[in-house]
């Protein structure tokens, strides 16, 4: 019997040992952290012998194949030992597209992907389409693909997802813009990140359909000079009816074949510029899949909005709360800053990812009235924006928030979306978020 090693104890890592067992092997899983009870106890049900708190290399080098978690770096010496000993090493996403012929939605990027993700799944849904969730959001594809669960996938792949992906083909794949991120993973160059991301259309066919953001530099000028073997759709926020999706005005256009859809923006439940680049990206992928157009409106105007992406918590005392804590980086925040009308008390900081913040001075001069810092250290962004505006720091979101109910005045925003990752005050980004909501409900009673 095979020997099947999984790093990481995790959604993806029990998921792939569900997988594993599915198809025979002897599953072994390790986690140098502890695992969460839930994924213990799936373990135990399936009767998967498994290790926390640390790695024994031994056993792992004994194994056919591994999977492993995206957060674990190739850079790590057990992985580089793993691979020199000629033992495969591959990413969840991976080892579950080996098992199934079902169609995959794929949507990367630096920003967009996860809303692009569930509004294209709530599309396909509106049609009648029998989809799973998948990657980055929702269950784990190796788990859905063992029990057989859908038809087809709509799968969110960040970039150390694509990493481990080799044989795995999306038939659709969405790649919304690409800008600077994670760049201590890539050694701190950016045309690494780049090549990662543009692994999606790594296996696609003639056949298969890759949607690009054509407004991305980036992006349009890969695109431009590269081989790219699917038929290429490009989405612009601008009126350019070259293109596969555009504005026109107020309304957003997308054409596949003969077939052109049009709808006014403020026919869709989520607003802001952003939300019209995820609506062009998931329009294109969603007429291709045969979605129909009352199905298209009627999927538009339903989607819910995204947990910790703009999404609206209350006004109190005549104060907008807005929880944007998956801002993770300096494009999704400029994004967040454009789509607000009023004066903002923006809550940004945490652990910098080499970040560069002179693309935000404009906005922030603009519309920000005082910035409150967040963070264990926030030298850099106090020295980026102390000659921009007037910047507050705070190393709690006790302390932060008691900074808020100082300054904030009935018609403001205030605005957490805070640029860089949580993981010096958090343990992810959905803890901020969540932190910060029950933080804004105190006040409402």
């Amino acid at each position: 019997m095979k020997r099947l090693v999984i790093l990481g104890g995790g959604e993806s890592g029990v998921g792939a040992a569900r997988l594993g067992v599915h198809l025979g092997y002897s599953v072994f899983l390790s986690d140098k952290g502890r695992l969460a009870d839930r994924y213990r106890q799936a373990l135990e049900e399936m009767h998967v012998t498994f290790e926390e708190g640390g790695h024994d290399e031994a056993r792992i080098m004994e194994a056919a194949l591994v999977v492993k978690s995206p957060g674990i770096p190739d850079t790590l010496p057990l992985i580089v030992a793993l691979r020199g000993a000629g033992i495969e090493v591959i990413s969840e996403i991976e080892f579950a597209g080996r098992h199934t012929n079902a169609p995959m939605y794929c949507i990367t990027g630096s920003n967009g992907k996860t809303t692009t993700t569930l509004l294209l799944h709530h599309l396909l849904r509106c049609g009648g389409l029998d989809v799973g969730l998948a990657g980055n959001v929702g269950n784990s594809l190796a788990a859905q693909v063992a029990e057989g669960r859908h038809a087809a996938y709509v799968v969110e792949l960040s970039s150390f997802q694509l990493d481990g992906m080799f044989r795995f083909r999306c038939d659709t794949a969405i790649l919304t813009n690409i800008t600077p991120d994670h760049l201590d993973r890539y050694d701190h160059r950016f045309e690494n990140y780049v090549d990662s991301k543009f692994r999606i259309v790594n296996n696609m066919r003639s056949s298969d359909l890759f949607i690009y953001g054509v407004d991305c530099d980036v992006v349009r000028e890969r695109v431009a000079r590269s081989a790219i073997v699917p038929e290429a759709a490009g989405f612009t926020y601008g009126h350019d009816p070259r293109q596969a999706a555009w504005m026109e005005g107020e309304r957003l256009v997308a054409r596949w074949r003969d077939r052109l859809f049009s709808i006014d923006r403020q026919e869709i439940s989520i607003q802001g510029r952003h939300n019209v680049y995820n609506a062009l990206a998931a329009l294109l992928a969603a007429l291709r899949a045969g979605v129909s157009d009352d199905d298209l409106r009627r999927g538009l105007a339903t989607f819910p909005q995204v947990e910790h992406r703009l999404e609206h918590v209350a006004v109190v005392n005549g104060v907008t709360y807005i929880n944007d804590s998956k801002a993770t980086n300096v494009d999704s925040a400029w994004y967040a800053l454009d789509s607000v009308r009023q004066p903002v008390v923006w809550i940004a900081g945490g652990t910098d990812k080499g970040n560069d913040y002179e693309v935000l001075k404009a906005l922030v001069r603009e519309k920000v009235k005082v910035l409150i810092c967040l963070g264990v250290d926030n030298a850099k962004l106090i020295k980026s924006f102390s000659d921009t505006c007037e910047v507050v720091d705070t190393h709690s979101l006790e302390e932060a928030m008691a900074t808020v109910v100082a300054r904030a005045e009935a018609g403001d925003v205030v605005l957490l979306s805070p640029c860089c990752a949580s993981f010096d005050l958090f343990k992810n980004y959905e803890e901020r978020g969540k932190q910060f909501k029950m933080k804004v409900m105190e006040l409402v009673h």
